[in-house]
């Protein structure tokens, strides 16, 4: 075994010790109150109860598929599934704990301090528990299942189909057990977006419709029964969620770019143009060293923040800054790697090989053309959504007008704000493929996410932000501690859409990536699928493909809506029931709202969690590869735009209130008629930006990674083979 390769469990236990140590030194912090005290632990239980009846309905998921896994492919990729389930779920676990400790630690420092940048710290370092905890555990379970399948057991040196599983296929045994380990990830991702997703939109509809538009309450007001369940929504969707999410497409872009490194073997082998064993081992590693330095400069860029002395009064400056720190130390370190590992080899070999246009660089070129395009995907959602630029300002100024007017003009916001992240996407694919070939498209999807620690903590800082300010409406704490919180909450709306934004752009690379690989493993390596658009079976595998988001989308919002009137209606009950309640003088009854959500998430995740690990495989075995292919590109595309119009849309109709609430505008403040029309406008984007558009990410990502997963064994084994026919 390589020792580079120590570097990624160095990495890993690096990152891990800091996340614990961030953890450690925050819940040192006093939580302030009785009453803020009380109000924190409500959230942290609800939390609690809803994640730990989540895990064990998708455990019990991840043991039956790992069974029918041992059986259709190998053992050994049954057993990384279960590693990478474990690995996402901790993840997701032990972020959301962080963020209910955090809120009222936040909220407390805010009071005591009466400074700004004192409470950012508070709260980045809340967030960098999650951010820390993925990248860490990402990287350890890369190590644990590349140690002990590829170098213990020796599957990183068989470079050809050779073992036979117990149905008879011959399957190369690395690239199908790296699959496994992708696809136990995906599974917690799903169940985490979905059944977050679902929860913390049912729960702020109801609060929104009812509380702010009828009773005409402030968010986050005690008074509203809605608003606990509510402020754990934001931990169980937009903390454990997000984090398993970009886990998996982090694990997703890695385990492509491998996968693809043996497929180039082979056709070296077969075409005799001298590709050695040593390239295909650097091949290999190359990856998992990229992300291991990019885990070593993110950690440089949390504690760049964390260590600074006094931080400045504007938040989005220094996330921001933290972030760029991470980029930038990803990508100076990445050529040095790059140098290291492809320098001593001959440029023309990789040239005619590997499509290495550039030589030793190409695979960093790739790399970095990859991070490049996801702060630039970062930056066009921040344009669109923060009310800092015009987009947002002009569906402010269109509520005054009335809710139709903003519903018109959010739409319109959403909908052109697709092309420029679309164009990001098409001009990374092309560069990143003349540079490096298809290893280079892997390679940018790695790049994009190689710090994913920086970012998923950026976003985390969003719902920590949210429920300080929750708890400190809730408390009752002074008008300057409520301004602070509001400050850093208005920053957390916009870090929240840039995330989004990141995760949907990073989602479709990983996905596209996962394809490509898909291609070379439906039968061997030395013969990969060619996929002709106008071949029928393609051709409709796409045309239902694109309809596939469309109806998980459809879905999901109408399971959020079912959930959320039981909501209004059980808001309703406690206003009109329960005497004095909105005087002020009784106290709601929090815990229904809670279970409302709690068994509305559960009980409508079920279906669009299982569709993309159905659909692919049914469509596998009764229709062949090449209908599965159509179906991955068209579900691709069509999810990458209603991905980017619901994040963008939604976000904008958020922060569109938010600037109204500010007093922005003339008259036009909290309460006044423009107001319930954003109020509005932002009830209807909030499924669409928390529900639809994070899940959508996932979807396309797991029907990739089971269609990568399966292929092996549906290529030859499918209906129209069995009865011989052609298309």
């Amino acid at each position: 075994m390589s020792l580079l390769i120590l570097l990624v469990l160095f990495a890993s236990i690096l990152a891990l010790c800091f996340a614990a140590f961030n953890y450690l030194t925050m819940k040192r912090l006093p939580e302030g109150n009785d009453e803020m005290r009380e109000i924190a632990s409500a959230i942290r239980v609800g939390a609690n109860a809803f994640i730990n009846y989540e895990y064990k309905i998708l455990y019990i998921t991840v043991v039956v598929v790992a069974g029918v896994l041992a059986v259709l492919t190998t053992w050994h990729a049954a057993v990384a599934l279960l590693i990478g389930s474990l690995m996402s779920g901790a993840a997701g676990l032990v972020g959301m704990k962080a963020a209910t400790y955090s809120n009222v630690r936040v909220a407390n420092r805010a009071l005591e301090s009466r400074n700004i940048g004192e409470t950012v710290k508070v709260a980045f370092r809340g967030s960098s528990v999650m951010g820390l905890s993925v990248g860490g555990f990402a990287l350890l379970g890369l190590f644990i299942v590349y140690y002990i399948f590829g170098y213990r057991m020796g599957q990183v040196a068989e470079t050809e189909a050779t073992y036979r599983n117990l149905i008879g296929l011959q399957i190369n045994p690395f690239t199908m057990t790296l699959s496994g380990y992708a696809l136990g990830c995906s599974m917690v991702a799903m169940f985490n977006r979905v059944g977050g997703g679902i929860y913390t939109k049912a729960a702020d509809m109801g609060a929104d419709l009812v509380g702010k538009t009828e009773a005409h309450i402030p968010e986050d007001d005690p008074r509203n029964p809605a608003t606990i369940a509510d402020n754990v929504g934001d931990n169980v969707g937009d903390v454990a969620g997000l984090g398993s999410d970009l886990l998996e497409s982090y694990v997703g872009s890695v385990a492509s770019g491998i996968i693809l490194a043996y497929h180039m073997f082979s056709k070296s082998m077969a075409e005799g143009t001298g590709m050695t064993t040593e390239l295909l081992n650097n091949l290999i590693v190359f990856p998992m060293i990229f992300v291991a330095i990019g885990m070593i400069a993110c950690i440089t860029g949390i504690a760049s923040l964390l260590l600074r002395p006094k931080l400045t009064d504007d938040p989005h400056k220094d996330l921001n800054a933290s972030t760029y720190v991470a980029a930038a130390g990803t990508i100076i370190a990445g050529f040095f790697v790059s140098w290291g590992m492809f320098g001593k080899f001959d440029v023309g070999m990789m040239k005619e090989t590997l499509g290495f246009a550039a030589g030793f660089v190409s695979p960093w070129i790739a790399s970095t053309i990859g991070v490049v395009s996801g702060v630039l995907i970062g930056m066009v959602a921040e344009y669109y959504t923060s009310d800092h630029f015009e987009p947002t300002r002009r569906l402010a100024h269109a509520s005054i007008e009335g809710p139709a007017l903003t519903i018109t003009q959010g739409l319109a916001l959403g909908m052109k704000s697709t092309m420029a992240p679309c164009i990001i996407l098409g001009m990374g694919i092309i560069f990143s493929y003349y540079a490096a070939g298809m290893y280079g498209v892997a390679m940018a999807a790695m790049g994009m996410l190689s710090f994913v620690s920086a970012t998923v903590t950026v976003d985390s800082y969003g719902p920590i932000a949210d429920n300080a300010g929750g708890i400190a409406e809730m408390s009752g704490l002074d008008p300057e501690v409520r301004r602070i919180t509001d400050t850093l909450d208005s920053v957390g709306n916009t870090t929240a859409a840039i995330g989004k934004g990141f995760a949907i752009g990073s989602g479709a690379l990983a996905a596209l990536a996962l394809m490509i690989s898909y291609l070379y493993s439906f039968n061997d390596f030395n013969t990969p699928l060619i996929l002709n658009i106008i071949q029928p079976m393609t051709l409709a595998g796409a045309v239902i493909g694109g309809a596939l988001p469309f109806l998980f989308s459809g879905i999901l919002i109408e399971a959020v809506a079912k959930a959320a009137r039981k909501m209004v209606d059980e808001v309703r009950r406690q206003f009109r029931d329960i005497p004095g309640l909105l005087e002020g003088k009784a106290k709601p009854d929090y815990k229904t709202c809670i279970e409302i959500s709690s068994k509305g998430a559960i009980s409508e995740m079920k279906i669009p969690s299982l569709l993309a690990i159905l659909v692919p495989v049914a469509c596998g075995f009764i229709l062949g590869p090449h209908f599965v292919g159509g179906l991955i590109i068209g579900s691709t595309v069509c999810a990458i735009m209603i991905a980017i119009f619901s994040g963008n849309a939604g976000g904008a109709w958020d922060n569109g209130k938010k600037y109204l609430e500010s007093g922005a505008i003339e008259e036009h403040q909290k309460g006044s008629a423009a107001h319930d029309a954003a109020i509005i406008g932002d009830t209807v984007g909030d499924p669409l930006k928390d529900t639809v558009g994070p899940c959508l990410d996932i979807f396309i990502k797991m029907m990739a990674t089971v269609s990568l997963v399966t292929v092996a064994v549906f290529a030859n084994n499918n209906l129209l083979a069995l009865l011989g026919i052609k298309l």
